[in-house]
Parts: structure tokens; sequence; C-alpha cells
């Protein structure tokens, strides 16, 4: 490629067939142009990876807002071959929340989520993962379970199983998985019934 100050003429051939160089302004907004396509073709590439097909979608997922086991969740739900996958509802203390009469609002909403999922996703399971340690446990029942470890999974187990109970009764198609989560990430599976 030869160089020449700009005078509106044509520089030769380059990789991109004649050029016209007229003026810097004119060089800046193409690079410009370019830098913005590179950047948006991650997000336009990504956002059609991540799109499923109605019907790809397994499960919809009820878990509790503690920040301290978000990635540990992705983990969980990654190493279940469900990553992109389910559907997410969170409500601090999980089961507890779409049960508890002091947050009417959020039993709604977590009905309206499961309604909402199997006409969008046509989901088949619904998976309900409480954890360890939780606060919201704390503040709505107004005592610390944390501390003994057997009551601690008997109380969460009372409520995994009834608000397991209500979606098979609203539901009955739908498969319901109960998890416990510790804060080291492992899982247990709450039995229906005990």
């Amino acid at each position: 490629m030869q160089y020449r100050p700009s005078t509106g003429t044509a520089l030769g051939q380059t990789c991109c067939g004649s050029l016209r160089h007229d003026s810097r302004r004119t060089f800046l907004r193409g690079a410009a142009l370019g830098a913005g396509a590179a950047l948006m073709a991650p997000l336009t590439f990504g956002a059609a990876r991540a799109a499923q097909p109605a019907g790809a979608v397994e499960a919809l997922l009820l878990s509790c807002m503690d920040y301290r086991l978000i990635d540990g969740i992705g983990r969980y739900m990654d190493g279940r071959g469900l990553t992109n996958r389910y559907d997410h509802v969170i409500l601090a203390g999980a089961s507890l929340g779409a049960l508890t009469d002091r947050k009417k609002a959020w039993g709604e909403a977590f009905w309206d989520h499961v309604a909402v999922a199997r006409q969008l996703h046509g989901i088949r399971r619904v998976m309900v993962m409480d954890h360890r340690d939780c606060g919201a446990y704390r503040v709505f029942l107004n005592e610390d379970i944390a501390a003994d470890p057997q009551k601690e999974t008997a109380v969460h187990a009372e409520q995994l199983r009834a608000l397991g109970a209500a979606i098979k009764e609203r539901h009955p198609d739908l498969e319901v998985e109960l998890l416990l989560m510790a804060l080291d990430g492992s899982v247990e599976s709450i039995a229906d019934s005990a």
C-alpha cells in the first residue's frame, strides 16, 4: 500500500479493494464503526447461543437469595447437566419464603412463576433448594435453628415437604425435588415424607 497525503484520490489496491481516503474523519468513522461491530458480536452471538427452544428448559428452581450460595447453586445445577436449562426464582428462605403468611405476595409470585414457566418453557419439574444457616428462617421463625444441625434439617424438611405437597396438589404432573444445601455447596436430597 502506498501513502499519499489526503487528496481524495484512490490510494491503490488494498486488502479491501480500491479505497478512497478523503480525510482522517472518514478513517475514524470507519474505525469506530468496525470497533462497534466487533464489540457487539459477542453479545449477538452469545444471545443466540443462550436462547433455548421451547421445551429445552427442564425445571424451575426456587432458591434463597443468600449471596454466599449463588456460585454454589450454579455449580450444582451445571453438575446436574442443567446449564441454561432451568428457570430460577429467588425468595428469601426459599420454601419458607413461598409459604410464610408474613409475605403472602411472595407465595403468589412463586405460583405465578410456576404457571409462566409451564406456559412458556414447558417445565417438567420444580426443584426447591433451601440452605443451612438461613437468615430468613431466623427472621420468619424468630429462632436460630442453625446451632442444632438435626433440628435445622428437620425444620427445613418440614417446610420443603409442605411446599412440595402444595406443588403436587396444584400441578400433579410436575416432578418435585426437595434439596438442602450446606454452605460448602454440598447438597442433600430431602425425601417427600419422613
